[in-house]
C-alpha cells in the first residue's frame, strides 16, 4: 500500500509555500486544507494546472537565453544537494519542471550546449549529475503520463528523504551507545548472581529429573544452587554429605523438594527391554498348545524304561550304570495329539536339573516303583512339582512284578497330600509297567484329559521365547544348545541371548535329528550357533538387534564378574570377626570338567555340600570340553585337584599335570566320585583300585571282518597295548565307552601286546561302533594303600 502525498511536500518540491497550495486547493474544494492533509489525484491535477498556466514564459529563447547568464556565475557555488532534489523530482513525476517560471534560473546549472542537443532526453543517471527538465506549458505535453505514475511518486519521495535516512543513523548509532555502556558495566557479582537466581526460582518453580543415584555436586547443578547449599540442607536433614558423595533418588528428592524444586524420577530404559519383547499376549491373540511333561521320580525307578516303552526306543542301555545323566526331550504323537517328553535324571546330584525341568513344564508323571514306594528322592520331585505349579500324575511303575499292590503307595502319597482320584482326591494314579507296556495308553489319555482341562495356550505369532534344556561343546559344531520353546515361534537365522551367551540360529534340529526351519510353542530342538555354551536352565530370547545383543551380553558377563568379586572379597564389620576366626580352616579347591553343562553344574553343587566345619570345598572353575591345559595351569596355581565326569584330559595336559604333580580323578559314575571326596575329606580314604595308563592308540581305518566283526587298524603313539588291558574310547575329548579286547593282532598273527611305534588290529568285545580318529586307551586296574 502507497503513502499519500501530502500538502507540505508537493510545496517543497513545487518550492512554494504550504499556505499558497492550501490557498488554491481552497478555491476549488470544499473543506479546510492543513500542511499533513494527503492530496487525491484530481487535487494534485488542479494543482498542476494551475501553476503550469502561472508560470508559462512567452518564448523558450528567451528562457533559454536567461539559463545562460545565470549558470556561469552559480555552477561553482551549486549544492550537490540541489542537483539531487532536482533529479528526484524529475524522475518521480516531473514536478520540477513545472516550475520553470521563478525557480529555473536559480537552479538550472547545466551546460547550455548539451541542453540544445536533446531537451527532452530522459533524465540519465545521478553519478553524472546531468538532469534534463521537460517543459509542461507546451500544448503537445501529455499530463496523462504522469498521472499514470502518481502512485509511485509519493512512496519513492518519502524513502528517498533525507531526514529519514538521517533519523535511522541516529537511531542505529543510540544502539551503539547502548551497547557500548552494556560492556563497561561492572561484572555480575556471586552476591548479585545468588539474588538473581532466587528471583528467577521465586519466578517459577525448576523442575529436575534425577537418576536412581547421583553425586551432590549434581544435584546442586540440577538445581542451579552452590554445593554447599545443597550440604547445608543435608545437614539440617542429619546426613553428612561431601559434594562427590553419591546419594539414591529418595534422598535427593526430599532435599531437591525442601529447595523448593519439583522432582521426576529419571525413567532408564535398559537394553533388555529396548530388545526383548516382554508384553503380555492379548487373549485373541492365544492358540491351544501341546502339553510339556516331565518325568520325576527316584533313581532305578524306572523313569526312563518307561519313556522308552512310550516312544518305543532304548536309551536307557546308553547311559552309564543305568543312570540317566543328561535331560533329554522327546516328541510323542498320539492320534494326531502331541505332547512333549523332558526326561530327567533321577540321582539326587541332579536337583537343580530337576528342578528346572519341573519350571518348564506343565505336567509331571511321578514315577514310583510298586515294590520300593516312595523313597527321598520322590518326595524331593513331589516338591519340586507343587513349587512350580505343575499338575501331577503319579504311574505306579514294574506292576509286572510278582505281589505288586498299589494300595501301599496311595496310602504314601496322601502324607505328602497327593490324595488318589480312587480315594475321593483329584492326583491321577495309574498302574503301569514299563516292561510289559500295560496301562501306556491310559497314561498317555490321562495327560491329555489333564492338559485339555488346564487349557494351554500360547501365541505363535511373536519372537521365539523359551528355556535351555541343555547345552554342550562338540568339537567339530561348536556349542551346541537344546532349547524348549515356551511361547512365540523360534526361527532358522533368529539372533538369540540365552543368559550370558548369544548367537545367530544357524542349524536347528528336532528330536529325530530332522533339520527344521522353526519351531514353535512346547517344540523342543537342537541349534547351533551360539558364542558360548549357555548355561542349563538360562532363558533365552530371540531379539531384533544383534548389535545391542552382544553389548547386554557383555553387560552380564561384566555384572556377573563384580558379583563374583564381591562375593569373594568384600569384607565388612559384620563378617570381619566370622572370617579372623575361621582363619584355621582349610580351603579344598576343585576344578570341574564334564561333557555338558547341566552336569558341571549337579557335580559342583553335589560337592559343594560336602563341606564342614574343617574343611570348605570350594569349585573354582567348572567348564564342559575335554580338560586342557589351562586347566591344569588354574590348578597348579590354586592347589586344586581336577575333577572330570565324563571327559579325558588331552595330551598336553595330562603331561603337565604329570610333571608338576597335579592330580586329576576321571569318573564315569558320580556316586564315586562324591564318595571319594567325601571320604578324603573325612581322611578315611580306603585303599582302592587305580587306574595305570598303559599306552595310546589311534584308530586309523576300521574294517568288517565275517569271523572278529569290527577291527579297528590301529597305531600306537605312546606307551603299549596289552591283550589283558581294558580299552577306552574316547572321540573328540569325550568318553564314548570302556570295553576289553577280544583280539589284539599284528598282521595275522595273535601276540600279547604291540609297542610305541608299531601298527596293529584291535577289537572289542561289545563295542562295534568305531570310528576313524578315535582315540583307544589301554589302561590296567591295580590295587594300592596310601
Amino acid at each position: 500500500m502507497t503513502k499519500k502525498y501530502k500538502i507540505h511536500e508537493a510545496a517543497k518540491d513545487f518550492n512554494v509555500p504550504s499556505k499558497k497550495l492550501m490557498e488554491t486547493l481552497g478555491k476549488y474544494f470544499a473543506g479546510e486544507k492543513k500542511s499533513q492533509t494527503a492530496l487525491e489525484e484530481k487535487e494534485l491535477d488542479v494543482l498542476f494546472d494551475v501553476l503550469t498556466a502561472e508560470r508559462a514564459v512567452d518564448s523558450f529563447e528567451g528562457y533559454f537565453a536567461m539559463q545562460k547568464t545565470a549558470a556561469a556565475p552559480k555552477e561553482k557555488a551549486e549544492k550537490p544537494e540541489k542537483q539531487s532534489k532536482a533529479a528526484k523530482s524529475e524522475k518521480h513525476g516531473n514536478a520540477k519542471p513545472a516550475q520553470s517560471g521563478k525557480a529555473a534560473p536559480a537552479q538550472n546549472t547545466q551546460n547550455p550546449k548539451k541542453k540544445e542537443k536533446d531537451p527532452n532526453r530522459p533524465m540519465q543517471s545521478r553519478t553524472k549529475g546531468e538532469v534534463r527538465h521537460v517543459d509542461t506549458r507546451a500544448g503537445t505535453v501529455d499530463l496523462d503520463k504522469y498521472n499514470e505514475r502518481y502512485e509511485n511518486i509519493a512512496p519513492a519521495n518519502n524513502q528517498n528523504n533525507d531526514n529519514t535516512v538521517r533519523k535511522q543513523k541516529l537511531n542505529q548509532r543510540s544502539k551503539q551507545y547502548r551497547k557500548q555502556g552494556m560492556r563497561s558495566r561492572k561484572r555480575e557479582t556471586e552476591k548479585e548472581r545468588l539474588a538473581r537466581i532466587a528471583a528467577e526460582r521465586a519466578k517459577k518453580q525448576i523442575k529436575i529429573t534425577v537418576p536412581e543415584e547421583i553425586t551432590v555436586g549434581d544435584l546442586a547443578a540440577l538445581l542451579k544452587m552452590t554445593a554447599a547449599e545443597v550440604i547445608k540442607k543435608l545437614f539440617s536433614l542429619g546426613q553428612m554429605a561431601t559434594v562427590n558423595e553419591v546419594i539414591d533418588y529418595d534422598t535427593a528428592e526430599i532435599v531437591a523438594t525442601e529447595l523448593g524444586a519439583k522432582v521426576e524420577k529419571e525413567v532408564v530404559v535398559t537394553i533388555e527391554e529396548r530388545i526383548i519383547d516382554d508384553t503380555e499376549d492379548a487373549e485373541e491373540d492365544l492358540l491351544p498348545r501341546d502339553p510339556v511333561v516331565v518325568v520325576m521320580g527316584h533313581v532305578d525307578h524306572g523313569k526312563t524304561s518307561l519313556l522308552d516303552a512310550i516312544r518305543n526306543t532304548a536309551v536307557t542301555e546308553t547311559e552309564a550304570g543305568g543312570i540317566t545323566q543328561h535331560i533329554g526331550a522327546y516328541r510323542v504323537d498320539l492320534d494326531g495329539q502331541k505332547i512333549t517328553f523332558l526326561d530327567t535324571p533321577g540321582h539326587a546330584a541332579f536337583t537343580s536339573m530337576r528342578a528346572r525341568g519341573a519350571q518348564a513344564t506343565d505336567i509331571a508323571v511321578l514315577v514310583v516303583a510298586a515294590d520300593d514306594g516312595i523313597m527321598p528322592q520322590t518326595i524331593e520331585a513331589i516338591n519340586h512339582a507343587k513349587a512350580a505349579n505343575v499338575s501331577i500324575i503319579v504311574a505306579i511303575n514294574k506292576m509286572d512284578k510278582p505281589g505288586a499292590t498299589t494300595e501301599k503307595i496311595m496310602q504314601q502319597l496322601t502324607e505328602y497330600e497327593l490324595i488318589p482320584e480312587e480315594w475321593g482326591g483329584d492326583v491321577i494314579c495309574v498302574p503301569v509297567s514299563a516292561k510289559t507296556h500295560m496301562n501306556i495308553d491310559k497314561l498317555l489319555e490321562s495327560i491329555l484329559l489333564i492338559a485339555e482341562m488346564r487349557e494351554l495356550k500360547a501365541n505363535p505369532n511373536r519372537a521365539g521365547k523359551g528355556i535351555v534344556i541343555e547345552a554342550r561343546l562338540d568339537k567339530g559344531r561348536g556349542p551346541v544348545a537344546t532349547l524348549l520353546v515356551q511361547n512365540g515361534t523360534l526361527k532358522a537365522g533368529d539372533t538369540i541371548v540365552a543368559g550370558m551367551s548369544v548367537g545367530r540360529v544357524r542349524v536347528m534340529t528336532n528330536d529325530r535329528g530332522q533339520r527344521v526351519t522353526e519351531a514353535g510353542p512346547a517344540v523342543p530342538v537342537e541349534i547351533t550357533g551360539l558364542v558360548d555354551v549357555p548355561q542349563a536352565g538360562d532363558t533365552f530370547d530371540a531379539v531384533s538387534d544383534e548389535r545391542l545383543a552382544r553389548e547386554l551380553v557383555e553387560q552380564r558377563k561384566r555384572e556377573a564378574k563384580e558379583e563374583e568379586f564381591n562375593q569373594f572379597h568384600k569384607v565388612t564389620l559384620d563378617n570381619l570377626f566370622a572370617s579372623i576366626n575361621q582363619g584355621e580352616m582349610k580351603d579344598l579347591n576343585l576344578i570341574v570338567k564334564a561333557d555338558v553343562q547341566g552336569s558341571v553344574e549337579a557335580v559342583r553343587q553335589s560337592l559343594e555340600k560336602l563341606s564342614n566345619d574343617e574343611v570348605k570345598v570350594k569349585v573354582i572353575h567348572g567348564g564342559v570340553g575335554a580338560v586342557s591345559e589351562s586347566d591344569v595351569m588354574l590348578a597348579n596355581a590354586s592347589n586344586a585337584i581336577i575333577i572330570g565326569f565324563n571327559v579325558r584330559p588331552d595330551p598336553v595336559a595330562s603331561e603337565i599335570a604329570e610333571r608338576e604333580g597335579i592330580d586329576m580323578r576321571m569318573y564315569r559314575i558320580i556316586y564315586d566320585c562324591i564318595e571319594e571326596i567325601e571320604a578324603a575329606i573325612k581322611g578315611m580314604l580306603a585303599p582302592k583300585y587305580r587306574e595305570v595308563m598303559l599306552g595310546r592308540i589311534e584308530v586309523r581305518s576300521v574294517f568288517k571282518l565275517s569271523s572278529a566283526g569290527m577291527i579297528a587298524g590301529s597305531y600306537v603313539l605312546d606307551g603299549k597295548v596289552t591283550r589283558n588291558a581294558q580299552i577306552r574310547v574316547v572321540r573328540d575329548g569325550i568318553v564314548i565307552t570302556e570295553d576289553t579286547i577280544s583280539s589284539l593282532k599284528r598282521f595275522k598273527d595273535d601276540v600279547k601286546e604291540v609297542a610305541q611305534g608299531y601298527e596293529c588290529g584291535i577289537g572289542l568285545e561289545k563295542f562295534n561302533d568305531l570310528k576313524e580318529g578315535d582315540i583307544f586307551e589301554a589302561f590296567m586296574m591295580e590295587e594300592y594303600r596310601d
